[in-house]
């Protein structure tokens, strides 16, 4: 299993694996997503007390959850950039900060969509919100400190210390609907007891946060591959690769 992941840390292997890996993914996000539109659309009952309104969650909880675990995982490969050095690492964790970034800003408006109707504001300064919108900064933060910077080691090792500075948003974001008081409802899914949420509805749910999970997957190995081309631009292999391709 080292051995692999060693492998793996090379660019051309990478490149050559993630290669094979994308279509595969492609489909399973495709499948996991037909399913869980059409269970959370189709199948899920309606809600007693918000209607069908309530279906914009199969959208935005798995949005939301998407903006802080792609974040962490931007965290962890940015220390294993500073620690170990490993390119590739570098590579993955600012691929991944764009799609955190989108994940984030969809997270905000489904949940806009969603408050109008339910709160009567497209807007309140509440905890959840207000540190979901610092998390949307945090990433603008380090797409923006990144593209400032020509040299892209050094961009990367800056970008790294900026987004270990932001994990601490992460606890704040994850637990501000129990440490204030909030519009937001408490945890339904993620609770250590049973959940709190219709299973016909939780299905579809869970459905969903794989599917964005797997279309993460794709568009983040699609992202590394083009910006391991551009590092490696100089590098015999992709100068064979483009080659071929000629």
């Amino acid at each position: 299993m080292l051995r692999f992941f060693h492998k793996l840390a090379s660019p051309k292997h990478f490149y050559r694996i993630s290669g094979k890996w994308i279509p595969w993914l492609g489909v399973a996000c495709l499948g996991f997503m037909l399913a869980g539109l059409y269970q959370g659309l189709l199948v899920a009952p309606t809600d007693y007390q918000q209607g069908d309104s309530y279906r914009i969650m199969f959208v935005h909880v798995p949005a939301a959850w998407m903006s802080l675990f792609i974040y962490m995982v931007m965290a962890i490969a940015g220390v294993i950039g500073l620690v170990w050095r490993i390119k590739l690492a570098e590579i993955m964790a600012i691929s991944s900060a764009h799609i955190g970034a989108s994940f984030t800003f969809l997270a905000l408006i489904t949940g806009s969509i969603w408050g109008k109707p339910m709160w009567g504001s497209w807007w309140v300064w509440d905890a959840r919100l207000t540190s979901e919108l610092i998390l949307l900064f945090l990433y603008l933060g380090v797409i923006a400190l990144y593209n400032a910077i020509d040299d892209r080691r050094t961009a990367a090792r800056a970008t790294s210390i900026l987004a270990l500075v932001g994990v601490v948003n992460i606890p704040i974001i994850h637990y501000s609907v129990e440490w204030w008081n909030t519009l937001h409802q408490g945890p339904t899914v993620t609770k250590f007891d049973a959940p709190s949420i219709d299973f016909r509805m939780l299905i579809p749910l869970l459905l969903m946060a794989v599917a964005f999970k797997l279309f993460y997957a794709v568009v983040v190995l699609l992202r590394a591959r083009v910006e391991v081309l551009q590092r490696e631009r100089n590098t015999s292999w992709v100068k064979e690769l483009v080659a071929e391709n000629e």
